[in-house]
């Protein structure tokens, strides 16, 4: 599923941005996904980072992100088998990482996909 997860993303934004992180890996703990995404800026972005202008390139990214949240979500989605119902991202120029956060809605039988309880406050 990870795995899925991980080559879904990157496939999507080497398909959008015309190059892909150089490397992805995600993680699932409970209802949640992180997805942290290493490499990828384009020579555009670059050369915005080269020129003290990050702040241009965490505008593009948000916008970009915030167009295409459907497909992201969808990949995690089809891979995990469960709704996402909040979706964040977030990029960093040095190192240049994305992140992807996505909160799955809970199980249906209050575990998690681990098989951990999930604690609620009526217990």
């Amino acid at each position: 599923m990870l795995a899925e997860i991980s080559g879904g993303l990157t496939k999507i934004q080497t398909q959008y941005f015309g190059r892909g992180p150089t490397q992805t890996k995600s993680y699932l703990l409970n209802d949640t996904v992180v997805c942290i995404l290493q490499g990828g800026f384009t020579r555009v972005e670059r050369t915005l980072i080269d020129e003290q202008r990050p702040e241009a390139v965490h505008d593009i990214r948000r916008a970009f992100q915030k167009a295409i949240e459907e497909r992201f979500t969808d990949v995690v989605e089809t891979a995990s088998g469960r709704r996402v119902i909040a979706y964040m991202s977030q990029v960093h120029v040095d190192p240049d990482l994305a992140v992807e956060f996505f909160m799955l809605e809970p199980s249906a039988d209050g575990s998690d996909v681990l098989g951990q309880h999930v604690h609620t406050p009526d217990e």
